[in-house]
């Protein structure tokens, strides 16, 4: 046991250090769970004109670094948007606002929903999320990061997907011998899609789970219904007027961890319509300084290096 635990580790290592270059580390060492052999037309690609990537088969983690003696332990696994559609390739700047904070950022690029390479296309995303916390975790000396300060980041759907995670944590997906806790520490989510049976989006839920998602899939996925005491301590924006996922999945998921006792802060903000990311159109990164002082009323950071706005 010893001598695997060994091999994981040096494994690991391996990856980082030679893939330091870029940062981009594959997160399943050997085959990918739940995958099927990929057709050989199913190629990933990038459109650089719209910012995303489709056919996702391999998922991958970038790594973002504080500068060296600048980092505070706490380090966060962001999800991107893109309806499981496609994955918005976003990642980078709200990664390096992280990093300009001290915290070490990890950008998920999770497997996309398709029958074609999943033997169950609902649950590729997941495990996905799972094996991502697994790998920080059982690397955190690497990372130079503390195990019990590995939040979750999601944006919409890539939201639905963090907060998936993060209510369902006695289903677990993958390999885990090693009993690696799979809860994150916090969450941050922004304009995330959380319900399925309130304020539906039918394109989201048929790419997820198919044309005819059967009743039991559909409470699974709504996660309003399973936040519990055990659920982490969460952080939501979201716009009023937000077009395509209605504030009502905000104001769903605060609403249940408050009922729960878990700490939570929500700022919903007049205007911003959907997918803002950083830089809301009239409030700039302003919510960026509210986050981050919740991070450190939490435990989790430091001060915002800007004063709070």
């Amino acid at each position: 046991m010893k001598t695997i635990a060994f091999v994981v580790v040096l494994f690991s290592f391996f990856q980082v250090s030679t893939l330091a270059q870029d940062k981009v580390i594959p997160i399943y060492p050997g085959n990918i769970p739940n995958a099927k052999k990929t057709p050989a037309g199913y190629i990933e690609m990038k459109d650089t004109v719209r910012g995303y990537f489709t056919n996702v088969s391999v998922p991958t983690l970038t790594v973002f670094m504080p500068k060296k003696g600048t980092g505070n332990g706490t380090s966060v696994i962001i999800f991107p948007s893109g309806g499981y559609r496609v994955v918005v390739d976003e990642g980078e700047e709200l990664a390096r606002a992280f990093i300009n904070q001290g915290i070490t950022a990890f950008v998920l690029k999770y497997r996309l929903p398709s029958d074609e390479i999943m033997q169950d296309k609902s649950l590729g995303p997941l495990q996905d999320a799972q094996m991502a916390i697994k790998h920080v975790r059982m690397n955190a000396k690497i990372y130079q990061v503390d195990t019990n300060k590995i939040g979750f980041a999601g944006l919409s759907a890539g939201g639905h997907l963090a907060a998936t995670a993060a209510t369902h944590l006695n289903t677990v997906l993958i390999d885990n011998k090693e009993n690696i806790n799979l809860r994150p520490d916090f969450m941050i989510l922004l304009y995330p899609v959380i319900s399925f049976t309130e304020a539906r989006l039918p394109a989201t839920i048929t790419t997820l789970l198919g044309n005819s998602p059967s009743p039991e899939s559909i409470l699974f996925f709504s996660n309003e219904k399973h936040v519990t005491v055990n659920t982490p301590p969460t952080f939501l924006l979201h716009a009023g007027d937000d077009e395509r996922v209605s504030v009502q999945h905000s104001l769903l998921f605060y609403d249940a961890l408050q009922k729960a006792t878990v700490k939570c802060e929500l700022h919903i903000l007049q205007n911003g319509g959907h997918a803002f990311g950083l830089e809301h159109p009239t409030r700039r990164d302003q919510w960026f300084y509210w986050c981050m002082s919740w991070l450190n009323d939490n435990g989790f950071g430091m001060k915002a290096s800007k004063e709070t706005r």
